[in-house]
């Protein structure tokens, strides 16, 4: 944000010649002392202001919605740097953090993968209405009958079709194409008939062809405007990734952008101008000029950044505002990063689900949906879906464990939020979520193995 300082620069200027450890012991608490958690320890250290912030006051700067991190008194400000020194090395250390990338992955599904009823599929085309989701945890996208009315009672996968090693997200056009991120390439499915045309390979060197949460291979993928290119973000283990351009009409790579490290999301803009990187482990989002490629960063960190592969805080997917073209990316049930693209601006307004937050989907009214995937520290919620309107008001739906994407329905009453997860404690469902009737239970519905991308056809 211009004209503060990020904790990083007051950590820097309270600390001048001491690392992390030294401002640990100059906090009081050794490392074997009881720690705050590291967002309860960041929350006292930088408070956010603003309307929706219980109990504290705006400042005379804020105006609006927008909001901003103030930083405490410098002897106050010098204890909670500590504290949050702290809270960073148990972090990383101790508690329970985002796995480095040679960690090995160990399972937590729940459940047996939900396999396709072959009674059930359409003998024609696929119903419109009918769910696509990604199957991380195999080598398949599943088609996915909503039930009755949409409402998850009494539907049930009908098809999977064969796609490549661990698909992360997809996207479908007008024509009824998928375009889906394997490890392997970008596989592109006809979902009327079920059937998968091709797979378009990577230029991007990302390593063997791999499972799990650090697999090289594509993650965030995107649809221009026109149907014309598809831009998918691959992951390189250990470096910065890439955008890759597919033309949709010839199935092949037409140019390629450097971007961030893990590029967990890509979105475009309303006009079809830029592309957008979310670049997970670097902490910023990357735009790509979809004519020349010519990229530019921009940090998205309002904890900070460090911490660096270990911090929780980072950013994994975000929405793009079509009436101002602003992106909008949630952080931890606590704050919505509000980056202008255009001048690389970050506003901070505040949330309240307090829970991990993963996958983003924008209603046709703006109602903005977000995904809790659960605690990361002992003061920290459940798993949740918040549904936040355009003024800011929220309201935070239970989920029954961890859940990765979202997806809501055309008309804006329903949402689909996949149990996959990229991390252990997912399940092979996707809960469905009235958003009309407040009183209504999820309801889960069997689908899949390890959902995560999801699409409506």
């Amino acid at each position: 944000m211009t004209g503060e300082r990020g904790p990083r620069a007051a950590l820097r200027e309270a600390f001048p010649t001491r690392g992390p450890r030294a401002a640990l012991r100059a906090s009081g608490r050794g490392e074997g002392s009881p720690a705050l958690g590291p967002r309860a320890a960041l929350r006292e250290a930088f408070p956010v202001t603003g309307p929706g912030a219980e109990g504290r006051d705006e400042g005379p700067s804020a105006s609006g919605p927008r909001t901003a991190l103030r930083l405490p008194g410098p002897r106050a400000r010098r204890l909670a740097l500590g504290l949050v020194a702290a809270a960073l090395l148990a972090g990383c250390s101790a508690g329970p953090t985002e796995a480095a990338p040679d960690t090995p992955e160990t399972s937590a599904a729940t459940g047996a993968a939900a396999t396709p009823d072959p009674s059930r599929a359409p003998t024609g085309r696929t119903p419109d209405g009918t769910l696509l989701v990604a199957d991380f945890g195999s080598d398949t996208v599943t088609f996915v009958d909503p039930g009755r009315g949409g409402s998850g009672k009494g539907g049930a996968p009908i098809a999977s079709v064969k796609v490549g090693t661990a698909p992360y997200g997809l996207v479908v056009g007008e024509d009824g194409r998928a375009w889906v991120a394997t490890a392997e390439g970008v596989a592109v499915v006809d979902t009327r008939e079920r059937t998968r045309l091709g797979l378009v390979p990577y230029e991007t060197e990302s390593g063997p062809v791999t499972t799990g949460e650090y697999r090289g291979g594509g993650m965030g993928i995107a649809l221009a405007p026109d149907g014309k290119h598809v831009y998918v973000g691959v992951n390189v283990p250990g470096g910065d990734g890439a955008v890759e351009v597919i033309d949709t009409a010839t199935r092949g790579v037409t140019g390629t952008a450097s971007v961030g490290m893990r590029p967990f999301d890509v979105d475009v803009s309303p006009d079809g101008r830029e592309v957008y990187s979310t670049d997970h482990d670097s902490f910023d989002v990357t735009a790509v000029d979809a004519d020349s490629l010519e990229t530019r960063r921009m940090e998205v960190a309002p904890y900070g950044t460090e911490g660096g592969l270990g911090s929780w805080l980072k950013p994994h997917y975000a929405v793009v505002r079509p009436e101002d073209g602003k992106l909008l990316l949630p952080f931890e049930g606590e704050r919505l990063a509000v980056l202008d693209p255009r001048t690389g601006e970050v506003t901070i307004e505040p949330m309240t689900a307090n829970t991990h937050q993963h996958g983003a989907a924008l209603a046709s009214d703006g109602t903005l949906l977000v995904v809790g995937t659960g605690p990361i520290g002992s003061d920290d919620e459940d798993p949740s879906l918040a549904v936040r309107s355009p003024d800011g008001e929220e309201r935070v739906v239970p989920l029954d464990g961890p859940h990765e994407d979202v997806a809501v329905s055309k008309d804006g009453r329903t949402a689909y939020v996949t149990g996959g997860f990229t991390r252990d404690g997912y399940w092979n469902g996707i809960t469905v979520v009235d958003l009309d009737d407040e009183e209504s239970e999820p309801v889960r519905l069997k689908a899949g193995n390890r959902p995560l991308g999801i699409a409506i056809l």
